[in-house]
């Protein structure tokens, strides 16, 4: 019994002396997997990195050669189309000066005259409107349905560049204007942040616009709602409404070729946005210009 109980106890001592030197191996064997698998892997992402970044230097290259080119071939695609037109500027509550520099390049080359540039007060001064136009309006402030009358008419005077109503209402009707006014072949729309109506508010914003936008529309001169391709809150489908013309891009070259086509006659919402029908119009070119 005594030699049993001691090979036994030799059996288990040598089992355990197995397993600690099993463990001893497999722990060693292990780190250096381990280590050897964390190193394959960061080699193999440092690796994918560089690829991605000389990938995207090669894309930023070829973007700004495109961008170069276009910029490039823009006053060839435009000059002139728009010569001797008079060009009015309408902004609805702000005029952020970043778009009126996107408008005024894309008109330089065209040939046309940027000849007046009007922001419109918003909230409206209702009670002042209706002060300042004829009897027919007074108390509109109480049926804010005749104020969008008013809006309408005045658009119309204000591409006709006279009317008894809009000499009346001009100082009270805009924030702000310059330029020399008179009668106008196309007008360029914006609506600026302030634009946008609140509505928990009944001040007589919407009225005023929808009014001035659809005197605008119908007066018989070509008009373009222009943003930027970052603007935040869209206002392509308010002007969309009124049919008239819209550009969601007017700071790339594509928005401003839109633009200009646009003040020629192109009709259609155009950009890179999802409210865009197409990117580009047809491509009008004038009849005298085409003679050449």
């Amino acid at each position: 019994m005594g030699y049993s109980a001691r090979y036994h106890a030799a059996s288990l001592a040598a089992v355990f002396l197995a397993l600690a030197v099993g463990i001893l191996i497999g722990a060693s064997l292990g780190g250096n997997f381990l280590s050897d698998t964390e190193d394959n892997l960061r080699e193999s992402l440092q690796g994918d990195i560089e690829d991605a970044r000389s990938e995207a230097d090669g894309l930023q290259t070829d973007l700004d050669r495109e961008r170069a080119f276009t910029e490039r071939a823009y006053p060839a695609l435009v000059g002139d189309t728009l010569a001797n037109r008079r060009i009015g500027v309408l902004a609805l509550g702000d005029l952020p000066s970043s778009i009126a520099g996107d408008v005024s390049d894309a008109l330089d080359p065209t040939g046309a005259e940027l000849v007046e540039i009007a922001v419109v007060r918003i909230p409206p001064d209702v009670e002042g409107l209706a002060g300042e136009v004829s009897p027919k309006f007074k108390g509109m402030e109480k049926d804010l349905g005749r104020l969008e009358d008013l809006g309408e008419r005045l658009g119309a005077q204000f591409v006709a560049g006279d009317g008894k109503l809009f000499d009346a209402a001009r100082n009270t009707l805009f924030q702000r204007s310059s330029g020399e006014g008179g009668k106008l072949d196309g007008v360029v729309l914006v609506r600026g942040p302030s634009g946008i109506p609140d509505p928990d508010e009944d001040d007589g914003t919407e009225e005023i616009e929808a009014g001035l936008v659809r005197g605008i529309a119908g007066s018989g001169a070509n008009s373009v709602a222009v943003e930027r391709s970052d603007t935040e809150e869209s206002s392509v489908p308010f002007f969309a409404s009124f049919d008239v013309a819209t550009v969601d891009s007017v700071d790339l070259t594509s928005g401003k070729t839109a633009m200009v086509f646009a003040l020629l006659g192109a009709d259609g919402n155009f950009g890179i946005k999802s409210t865009a029908g197409s990117l580009l119009p047809e491509l009008l070119v004038p009849a005298d210009r085409a003679q050449r």
